[in-house]
């Protein structure tokens, strides 16, 4: 049968409903100390490809006293070295203090299933017992929704209460519980109050307990939304209701020029090179019409299935030269003579506006590692393609 918190509905807004959301406390390094006691209260970390000794892997999860010295989640086992020796490491340093170290281990995704098939156990037979139509959601290995509507608001605080009580009796870790009206607000109120914390947000408290919170704190948002929503946030809230008082102002200069084209999939290398021909005469009109110079020539190629790789070359100045951005795209193509493609493109980037007069090619000495070069700058902004070179993040596939 269908819970009230299947996926697939998109149910009314309920003020009878009642939702906790268990999150289990530091949950690897929770289980480490349930097998490993001498752990408790120490800074732990649990890192994931991480190996006794080496400082290789990234961390799983940083208990609360690790967190303290600036570990975090997802960082790499080397850096959390820094920020939080090893003991065995402090103890034979004179330079490194033992009071000051921690205890890393390995991540042990057996023993840790193992102790959540208990947790779960328990959250199923609280929510049949409490609620014969309830519902249990299990979202991971360390947090789970609950419906248990038939608790009712008045009971709601005395159920989550028994739950945590239950889970750290019977299952050996703690968990912090949020009760809401909506499955959101209590995952927002189970991190609210954090390790071994129950938050109740009852439904006409619900506005109130979201208000003062960042925006940081709900479901869903990470850095990156973040930052948007701190930067636009406030714009996208008055357009919404109909206020804007921007003037028309005409955009900025572009940063690049292309031209792309996708064609049957060939390695018939005169068909190849005509096109990139035929594109770079379009690139270097649109420049030319646009009064823009080119320092960066660039070529895309897509080979099957969608497989983009981009090659460019700098040049010692900028410049309005047809031809030799045709001269430079052939010569670029010219590595990819073997293979299928099913796409090409022409770029020109790095472009000044500025410049009235337009320099020529002879008043300059191009040496053989300029010409050679692929463009730096173009590192990072769209990761590696499959020949291991970088790709342009705004040439699209």
């Amino acid at each position: 049968m269908e819970g009230p918190l299947s996926p697939d509905r998109d149910p009314e807004p309920d003020d009878r409903r009642v939702v906790c959301h268990v999150d289990m406390d530091c949950f690897y390094a929770a289980c480490e100390r349930l097998r490993e006691p001498a752990l408790t209260d120490e800074p732990l970390v649990v890192g994931m490809g991480y190996e006794p000794s080496e400082d290789i892997g990234a961390v799983a999860t940083a208990s609360y006293e690790a967190r303290e010295y600036g570990v975090e989640s997802a960082m790499p086992i080397s850096e959390a070295l820094e920020l939080l020796p090893r003991k065995v490491d402090a103890a034979r340093d004179d330079d490194l203090s033992v009071a000051d170290a921690g205890f890393y281990r390995p991540v042990d995704m057996d023993f840790y299933e193992s102790v959540s098939h208990d947790v779960r156990g328990l959250l199923h037979d609280a929510v049949e017992t409490a609620d014969p139509d309830g519902t249990v959601r299990e979202v991971s290995i360390d947090e789970a929704y609950l419906d248990v509507s038939a608790v009712g608001w008045t009971d709601a605080r005395a159920f989550a209460a028994d739950l945590r009580e239950r889970i750290e009796a019977s299952a050996g870790v703690t968990a912090s519980v949020g009760v809401a009206s909506n499955m959101s607000t209590a995952k927002v109120a189970s991190d609210h109050d954090k390790p071994d914390g129950l938050v109740v947000v009852r439904p006409d408290e619900v506005r109130a307990f979201l208000a003062p919170l960042p925006v940081d704190e709900l479901h869903g948002v990470g850095p990156v939304t973040e930052a948007e929503l701190r930067s636009r946030g406030r714009a996208i809230y008055r357009h919404a209701r109909g206020v804007d008082d921007r003037e028309v102002e005409p955009v900025g200069k572009p940063k690049s020029l292309s031209s792309e084209k996708a064609l049957s999939t060939t390695d018939e290398g005169v068909t190849k090179r005509e096109l990139v021909e035929r594109l770079a005469v379009e690139v270097a009109d649109r420049a030319r019409s646009k009064g823009a110079l080119y320092k960066t020539i660039g070529v895309k190629v897509v080979t099957p299935p969608f497989d983009v790789h981009t090659r460019a070359r700098s040049l010692p100045g900028p410049v309005d030269d047809p031809d030799l951005v045709e001269e430079v795209a052939r010569d670029l193509l010219a590595e990819f003579d073997d293979d299928r493609v099913r796409k090409l493109g022409v770029r020109v980037s790095n472009l000044d506006f500025a410049a009235a007069d337009q320099p020529s090619l002879a008043s300059w000495e191009r040496d053989e590692e300029t010409e050679q070069t692929v463009s730096e700058h173009t590192r990072g902004e769209a990761g590696r393609d499959t020949r291991g070179q970088t790709t342009f993040g705004d040439f699209d596939a």
